[in-house]
Order: C-alpha cells, then structure tokens, then sequence
C-alpha cells in the first residue's frame, strides 16, 4: 500500500517545500526564548520540601519558545510559575539550553561541548527534553517525492539509538532528577487533513521516542500530539476524508486556522499552544512530585 495519496500529494509537497522557505526566512525574525530566573515573592515552604527548585530545558525549538511573542521562553517559564504557585515555592530556577532546529544528535553534541549545559543539568531537580521534530523533518526533507512508509523505518531505529544516547549523556551529570520528554506533533493535518498517514507517522515516531523513555529510570514521556494538531476549542477541529469524498465539508469550512499555531509560519506552537504544552508539562510533574520536591531526592 503506497503511503500517500496520489491526488493529494503533489499539494502537499507543494506545501512543505513552501514551509521550508519560510523557515528559513524567519529564523531570525521569529521571537526566541530568553534564561530566565522566577523568584517571585518569597514564600513559607512546607519544612520536608524543597524551597526553591532548579529547573533545566533543553532541546529544540519547542524549548527556545520559536513563536512566544513574549520572548520569555515558551512553555518553560510557564510551567516554573505553575509549580511555584501550586507548591508554595520561593522561587523556581530555569536555565533554557533550547535550540532551535536542532536534531537528537545536534543536542547531545551540544551537551558534550558545553560545560554550561552540564552545570545546569548537574544541578537540576527536573529536567525536560523535547527533541525528535527536526529528525522527522530531516526524513522528509531526503525524498519528498518518493516517500513510502518503509521510508521511515530505519531512521526511527537511528534516532531511537541517539536518544539513547542523549539520556546516557544527561545521566552521566545527573542521575537521580526526573526527565520528562515532550512528544512531537502534526501540524500538517489541519490543512491536509485526508493525508491520513502524516498523522500515523507522526503517531509512530512518538511510539518510538516513548520506547527508549519507557526503559529509561524516572523518565517521563508527555504526549502532545492531540493537545495541538488540531487546535484548541470545538470551533477548530479536523475535516475527515469521509466528509471531503461525500461533498458534505465546503472549502471554505476546510479553510480553518490552528489556532494553537503560531500565525507566522503555521508550524511552530503560539503563546495558547504552549500554554497547553506547559498544562501537560505540569500535570505530569505533579502527579510525580515524589521524585523531585521533598528534601533529599536529588
């Protein structure tokens, strides 16, 4: 069975190849995260948990914050503030290592060479990774014409290998803090939504990232993937194949905008999608505050 359509696919490539150049002409125009350190107003923390919490991102594009207007970080900063307000905190520090457009093998590289990244996951209670788009995104760019489901295996398995890696790496400076590792998503489907296999692909790489997590100690994989391809809200939704072929969707009821989407390249989360990956973040971290709040679990 070929993976894509034949009517389908010359738009999308189409579409992808434009997305490529828009890339390229924002990279520096898009806002981008800023280190920042929350201290907030000093607080009574409980006596057998932590008063202040040291916070280290690092990672791709997700963790920069590509598409935060506010330049602050992203999600980052927006997780920090919940924790310190739900436990008490006296203050939450981050350090951000996020890079845009890095790959798995582009963030460990820059953890081996960089003593400041090693300082600060050293010293990190918890610790988040986002990593696999720019891997995913490397595949398709090799042979968009030519892309067959096959296409995508053994890249999976060499990508599953660097992740591998880059836990065996985080470990050799921390082995104790929990790591919660950040799905990718498909911001694709929106705008080609009978193109059902860009989601099934997606689907897979996220089942691969979340294997190696699952062999790993006091790691933690978060999905994102529904929370954000096809935007927050009942208004914006996804149009099926079904209703396309039966002529009951219009094309202007097709035109629907991801409104958790940053509006200037359509790719990279906006302030409302990272909104939503910072509840994720955060609901996971409080269902595991065992591991990194209490006194002593370093």
């Amino acid at each position: 069975m070929k993976l894509f359509l034949k009517n389908n696919w010359p738009n999308f490539a189409l579409f992808f190849i434009t997305i490529i150049g828009v890339f390229l002409l924002l990279i520096v125009a898009v806002p981008k995260a800023k280190p920042i350190l929350g201290t907030g107003a000093l607080q009574k923390a409980k006596s057998e948990t932590k008063e202040v919490i040291h916070y280290t991102a690092i990672g791709d594009s997700l963790t920069e914050g590509i598409g935060d207007s506010t330049s602050s970080g992203g999600f980052v900063p927006l997780v920090a503030k919940d924790l310190q307000e739900q436990y008490n905190l006296n203050g939450v520090q981050i350090d951000n290592f996020g890079k845009n457009g890095d790959r798995s093998d582009q963030i460990l590289k820059r953890i081996k060479k960089n003593k400041e990244i090693q300082e600060g996951l050293a010293s990190a209670d918890v610790i988040t990774l986002t990593v696999g788009g720019n891997d995913l995104m490397k595949v398709i760019k090799g042979d968009i014409f030519r892309l067959t489901k096959k296409s995508f295996e053994k890249p999976l398995k060499n990508y599953q290998k660097e992740v591998e890696k880059l836990f065996a790496e985080i470990r050799e400076y921390n082995a104790d803090a929990p790591i919660y590792v950040l799905g990718i998503y498909n911001p694709f489907y929106l705008y080609f939504p009978d193109i059902t296999e860009m989601q099934e692909i997606v689907d897979t790489w996220n089942n691969g990232t979340q294997e190696i997590v699952n062999t790993e100690k006091n790691a933690y994989f978060i999905p994102i993937n529904d929370l954000l391809y096809k935007g927050k809200g009942d208004e914006v939704g996804i149009v099926s194949s079904e209703d396309i072929a039966s002529g009951t969707t219009s094309s202007e009821e097709k035109d629907i905008k991801n409104n958790a989407l940053y509006e200037e390249d359509h790719f990279h989360p906006n302030n409302l999608g990272y909104q939503i990956m910072a509840s994720a973040v955060r609901n996971e971290m409080v269902k595991t505050q065992d591991k990194w709040l209490e006194k002593g679990s370093e």
